[in-house]
């Protein structure tokens, strides 16, 4: 296959997860021949980073790299989890009780991912779906990062309330839950001050609601060791077309200006 029908076969197989042999029908190849193109070009999207809208050429690759993006350019961070389920790992196989999500009651991977204006800047740090949000967020650095650079701002889910009371200044969750003998007063109150912070955070959830339009980050049933390339792969092609969505477009005014200087 030339590389054109490699890239195809894999984008098909990352949009729709379908086995191989069909796609091998599809392309009237060998079954092999699909399996070694997706190999192939798989970890090349996946190594693509995440695009930045207005920075042609500018891609987003490690926790660093989105916090020092946010620090320049003054955006507020949006973070959340969420979980793909997974094939159960086989019987007596060590750590299997590792990928059983409390939440679900399922065997999952988590997938905690960053988003700032509606738009990924970061996906796939993948953890076993039984690691809280708040311990995965982390493992991976994030809170030496808040440390780091104090003027980065993030909202965040109920999940990461340890997280905000660390960094009261630079994390905003949701308030907790006043107590049932409180007045009235409060309830409103907790209730407000609630609704404004999931009005705040919808475009994460909107971003989440994108992924899971892919089938394999609905439910992957390949190799869980593929799944993290299969996830920065995914979520990097959607940052491509949501940093196009999103990237301002001329008015007319400009639009003539433009047209009476090439005149």
């Amino acid at each position: 296959m030339v590389f054109f029908d490699r890239l195809l076969v894999t984008l098909v197989h990352l949009r729709h997860q379908l086995p191989h042999t069909v796609l091998a029908e599809l392309f009237a190849v060998d079954r092999s021949t699909v399996s070694e193109a997706i190999r192939q070009v798989r970890p090349l999207l996946a190594a693509r980073g995440f695009a930045v809208p207005d920075r042609a050429g500018l891609r987003l690759k490690t926790i660093e790299d989105v916090f020092a993006y946010a620090e320049a350019e003054s955006v507020e961070l949006r973070m959340d989890g969420a979980e793909t389920q997974v094939r159960r790992p086989r019987a007596g196989r060590p750590g299997r009780r590792a990928f059983v999500s409390g939440k679900r009651r399922q065997n999952t991977i988590k997938t905690t991912f960053s988003d700032g204006q509606g738009r990924i800047l970061l996906s796939g740090m993948v953890r076993p779906g039984r690691m809280h949000d708040q311990t995965a967020l982390r493992t991976e650095g994030i809170a030496e990062q808040f440390r780091t650079r104090p003027t980065v701002r993030a909202r965040v889910d109920s999940g990461y309330q340890g997280l905000a009371k660390e960094f009261p200044d630079q994390v905003s969750a949701p308030p907790k839950k006043p107590a049932d003998e409180a007045c009235d007063g409060d309830k409103y109150a907790w209730q407000e001050a609630r609704r404004r912070q999931s009005s705040a955070r919808i475009c994460v959830e909107h971003t989440n609601a994108e992924l899971r339009q892919r089938a394999p980050l609905r439910r992957f049933t390949g190799r869980r060791d593929t799944y993290a390339e299969t996830h920065l792969a995914i979520a990097g092609l959607i940052s491509d077309r949501s940093a196009q969505r999103t990237t301002r477009q001329p008015t007319s005014t400009e639009l003539v200006l433009v047209r009476d200087t090439a005149c």
